[in-house]
C-alpha cells in the first residue's frame, strides 16, 4: 500500500532530551490513522517535524511519496492542526479563512461549506476574540481541511469541543476516509478505537508498537459476555471445545481461531446461555484499545529500564 507519511529512523532532541528517539512509522495513503502515546511521548513533536515546522537531527521523512516536507511543493497538499493553536484576536473568522486558504494556494472555494461544515456561519463576521474555546478550535479544524489537503495531521482534534460538535466532528472525519490520509493523535481512546483504521503507539521517542485496529483489538478473534449468573462453563466447553474461555467478574471471554467466527460462536454460545438462564447483558467483540496501549507501552519501558544506561 502507498504510505502518505514515513519515518525511518527520525531523531530530535531538546538540548539533552531525546524527543524522537530513531522513529520508524508509516501511515498508509487513504486510512484514518491514529497516533497514541503518553505525555512527552512525541507524538508533537514527530508532527511538527513532519510538516517542518522543526528540523529533524536525524533520519529520513517522506511525504507523499516525494521526500521531507518543502513549502513550494506541498504547501496546500499536507496540512496540521496544531494542539494549541492560535489565531490573530482582531481578525474575522471568514476573512482569516480567505486569508490562510490563499496561503496555500488553495482558493477561496471551500470556505463557504467549512463555515457550514464546523457550525460556524453564523458567527463568520465575529472576531476570533469574541468565539468561546471550543469555537475556536472548530475554527483551527476548518483551517486544516481548506482546499482538498492529501494529509491531515490533527494534533487532539477533539480537545474542548462539546458533545454535540465533537460527535459531528467525528462523523466528518469518517466522510472522509479514503478521500484523503487523516492522522489524529488523542489521548481519547475510544476515538481512536471508534474513528481509526490503523494505530502507532509511541513512546520515548519510538514505535513500540503499530498495527489495524482489528489486529490490535483481536476483534475477529475475541467475544467478551457480560452476564448475570453463573457462565455455564462445562456445557460451553462441551459444545465449543477449541475456544478458550475465561472468566473475570460478571465478564465471560471467548478466545478463539479460524475457522470459527464470531456470528458462529453467538449462534452456538447464545442458546447454552438462555437454557442455563443465565442473563445476557452485553456482547462486546475484541479487548479495549487501553488495555493493548498499557500493556505495549509497558513492555516498552521495561526494555528501556534494562537497557544499558545513557546519557541523554
Amino acid at each position: 500500500m502507498t504510505a502518505a507519511l514515513r519515518f525511518r529512523g527520525v531523531t530530535k532532541s531538546y538540548g539533552r532530551r531525546r524527543a524522537l528517539d530513531g522513529l520508524d512509522w508509516t501511515v498508509p495513503a487513504g486510512t484514518v490513522f491514529g497516533l497514541v502515546g503518553s505525555n512527552g511521548a512525541g507524538k508533537t513533536t514527530a508532527m511538527a517535524v513532519a510538516v517542518g515546522l522543526l528540523r529533524a537531527d536525524g533520519g529520513e521523512i517522506d511525504l507523499l511519496g516525494e521526500g521531507p516536507f518543502r513549502a513550494e511543493k506541498h504547501a496546500g497538499r499536507v496540512t496540521l492542526l496544531p494542539q494549541d493553536a492560535g489565531f490573530p484576536p482582531h481578525a474575522r473568522v471568514e476573512e482569516l479563512l480567505r486569508f490562510y486558504s490563499r496561503l496555500q494556494g488553495a482558493g477561496e472555494d471551500s470556505v463557504e461549506g467549512l463555515l457550514d461544515w464546523v457550525h460556524l456561519t453564523d458567527r463568520r463576521r465575529s472576531a476570533v476574540r469574541t468565539l468561546s474555546h471550543g469555537m475556536r478550535r472548530r475554527l483551527a479544524i476548518a483551517q486544516a481541511f481548506l482546499g482538498a489537503p492529501q494529509l491531515v495531521l490533527l494534533d487532539e482534534p477533539l480537545n474542548g469541543l462539546d458533545p454535540r460538535e465533537a460527535a459531528r466532528v467525528r462523523e466528518l472525519i469518517r466522510q472522509r476516509r479514503g478521500r484523503q490520509t487523516i492522522v489524529i493523535s488523542s489521548h481519547i481512546l475510544s476515538d481512536i478505537e471508534a474513528l481509526c483504521d490503523e494505530v502507532a503507539f509511541i513512546e520515548r521517542g519510538r514505535c513500540v508498537r503499530q498495527d489495524s485496529i482489528e489486529r490490535l483489538t483481536h476483534r475477529a478473534q475475541r467475544v467478551t459476555y457480560r452476564l448475570r449468573g453463573a457462565a455455564p462453563l462445562s456445557a460451553l466447553q462441551a459444545i465449543l471445545p477449541d475456544v478458550q474461555w475465561s472468566v473475570k467478574g460478571d465478564e465471560l471471554t471467548a478466545t478463539f481461531g479460524e475457522p470459527l467466527t464470531t456470528e458462529e460462536l453467538n449462534r452456538r454460545a447464545l442458546p447454552v446461555f438462555l437454557a442455563a438462564g443465565v442473563g445476557i447483558l452485553e456482547i462486546k467483540r475484541g479487548s479495549d484499545l487501553e488495555g493493548e496501549y498499557l500493556r505495549a507501552a509497558q513492555e516498552a519501558i521495561g526494555t528501556a529500564q534494562g537497557a544499558p544506561s545513557e546519557t541523554r
